[in-house]
């Protein structure tokens, strides 16, 4: 029985052996550099905007003038010449400065970006719209790298104006921005890379009822010669089919205008559907023209005066209920 005991004694201690060793091993790994590996560093960032402008709503760009500022600790992270700002057509560093104190660095740049942009147009001209701005650094992801904003004080100059808009909305937020790619990165297991994004987002109401009644005056006033033949009598027929077949010239050309210094668009847009309305209520003057005409062959003149004077109410009632429905949907929105 002995020999079996101090088998079964060997036994224990050796697995209690190997025990210790495993606790001894986790307390002993080097917990701290694990720790710097895994945890991001912080990039404490802010933004001071000194103006908006050369907004090219054709084109969906527009110029904006900043200052940033980056406060962190890795000096690897070079901000100078890893400064990435996605959806930039061109990004000028005009100044920037270094400043180290104590473990920490200081960077503050002034940058001038033309950004593209995608417009909302399907409410133009009483629209509103967001200009995008973010950063990021093009050599570390988020494993080294998150942003944190700095919202101390004012983010942009109150002072400056953009032309034709209102400010209505300023937000700063940070996020971690994830591209499905692993950009030629062979360890990656799949595909799929994420970078810390500082993002700005500035809210734009436009100063609409001048542009409104500028582009669009003369859609009405051809809307409003159309509508004249009903008070030309009816036996005038070269008169009026004249003033109709021009007016309906002079709704689409005033379309082609107004659609030439918009961005294209696959959506039925407010100024489709206010042209739209207008060219159909053309057509129906000339229609009632026609009505008109043939009574007046039957020699039944007072009953085509009569329906000349009903149909000119119930059209125009009709075109600016659907006028004034269309447009304070669109300001509404």
């Amino acid at each position: 029985m002995l020999p079996y005991k101090l088998a079964t004694f060997n036994i224990n201690m050796r697995h209690l052996f190997v025990f210790f060793i495993l606790v001894f091993s986790c307390f002993t790994t080097p917990i701290d550099a694990q720790e710097q590996t895994e945890v991001p560093d912080t990039v404490y960032t802010g933004i001071y905007i000194t103006s908006i402008h050369d907004i090219d709503f054709k084109q969906k760009e527009f110029t904006i003038n900043l200052w940033l500022w980056l406060k962190y600790k890795n000096k690897d992270f070079d901000f100078v010449q890893n400064l990435e700002v996605p959806g930039a057509k061109t990004v000028i560093k005009s100044f920037s400065t270094i400043d180290t104190t104590g473990s920490r660095i200081y960077l503050l740049m002034k940058l001038q970006c033309v950004m593209k942009d995608s417009w909302q147009i399907n409410s133009f001209p009483f629209d509103r719209q967001k200009l995008r701005l973010s950063i990021e650094n093009s050599q570390y992801d988020a494993k080294s790298l998150v942003f944190a904003a700095d919202t101390v004080g004012k983010h942009y100059d109150p002072r400056f104006t953009v032309n034709g808009w209102s400010i209505d909305s300023f937000d700063i937020a940070t996020r971690i921005k994830t591209y499905e790619t692993g950009f030629g990165d062979d360890d990656l297991v799949k595909p799929r890379s994420e970078y810390g994004q500082f993002r700005v987002r500035i809210g734009l109401a436009r100063a609409a009822m001048g542009l409104f009644f500028k582009m669009f005056i003369g859609m009405y006033v051809a809307f409003l010669i159309a509508y004249a033949c009903f008070f030309i009598h009816a036996d005038s027929v070269e008169s009026r089919f004249g003033l109709s077949v021009g007016s309906l010239f002079a709704v689409i050309g005033n379309k082609y205008v107004i659609d030439s210094a918009l961005p294209e668009s696959s959506s039925f847009t407010l100024v489709d559907t206010l042209h739209g309305i207008t060219l159909i209520f053309i057509f129906t003057v000339i229609a009632c023209t026609i009505y008109a005409l043939n009574l007046l062959k039957r020699s039944e003149i007072k009953r085509a005066n009569r329906f000349d004077k009903i149909a000119s109410i119930i059209l125009l009632s009709i075109y600016a209920l659907l006028n004034v429905f269309y447009i304070w949907n669109a300001s509404e929105v």
